[in-house]
């Protein structure tokens, strides 16, 4: 999967740096994205989400990230890390186990708990999105 610009004009810039290690649920997000009209960039660890953000931060709009996760950095690290260096742009955190609070997330954040419908998570990533709106 590569980032994909709509290039429809449907939404504002930038890209939704979506974060899930089960390669089902990241590919079946990215097309609910895709869909309605958001560029995507998927990755399938917090590690290498973190790696893409060194370079390409500037380019990301909102960070949707699992918690659980395998690997050095789990979401709610990677959320943290974020938070703390782009607090202008948002963050949605999904789990079916665990809360953006016990999972230690510092940062006020939109929080979907899996199993979701579709539409929940369109609300939640619009909401996400109006909670910092692109300048």
């Amino acid at each position: 999967m590569n980032p994909v610009s709509t290039g429809s004009g449907q939404q504002p810039g930038g890209v939704i740096l979506v974060v899930e290690d089960d390669p089902l649920i990241l590919e079946f997000l990215c097309e609910i994205l895709q869909d309605e009209g958001f560029a995507v960039e998927p990755q399938t660890s917090a590690d290498a989400a973190d790696k893409y953000l060194e370079q390409h931060a500037d380019e990301v709009r909102l960070l949707l990230t699992d918690i659980t996760m395998p690997g050095r950095l789990n979401g709610a690290d990677l959320a943290n890390l974020f938070g703390d260096r782009w607090p202008d742009k948002p963050i949605m955190i999904m789990s079916g186990y665990e809360t953006p609070e016990t999972s230690g997330v510092k940062h006020s954040v939109a929080f979907i708990k899996k199993p979701w419908a579709i539409g929940q998570l369109l609300d939640c990533v619009d909401g996400a999105l109006k909670s910092h709106p692109v300048n």
